[in-house]
């Protein structure tokens, strides 16, 4: 299944086109997509217009949703953040390992337009479109 991070909804839902809003656009409604938790509450506190949330809820809710941070996440989290200091790299924001461990731990693939991915797909084995 495919993960899509908030990076990539939030140019979605604000008509940027990008190479990977054109990737969301064509998985829509032909690949099985997941929302996690934690995307959700990123794509959604960002809303000014109440129209406008009524809306991305309306079609966020067609999507596979899955809870995304328990023990096992959790803790495979703080390895890879672990992992990937004793190698130099600081992810910047701990949401983006967690989600990544998410990834990781179930098998999905992610679609992200967001740098903090990169060393988590090159040194941890996340599988990215």
């Amino acid at each position: 299944m495919i993960v899509v991070d908030s990076s990539v909804w939030i140019d979605y839902f604000r008509g940027v086109d990008t190479r990977e809003t054109a990737l969301l656009h064509g998985l829509l409604g032909v690949e099985p997509v997941v929302i996690g938790d934690l995307v959700l509450a990123e794509v959604l506190q960002g809303f000014r217009r109440d129209r406008d949330l009524r809306r991305a809820e309306a079609a966020l809710q067609t999507l596979i949703f899955r809870p995304m941070v328990g023990r096992a996440v959790a803790m495979a989290s703080a390895r890879n953040y672990r992992a990937l200091r004793a190698v130099g790299v600081t992810v910047r924001k701990t949401i983006d390992v967690l989600i990544a461990a998410f990834c990781i731990e179930n098998g999905h693939v992610l679609l992200h337009a967001d740098r903090d991915f990169d060393p988590l797909e090159r040194l941890l084995g996340l599988r990215t479109l």
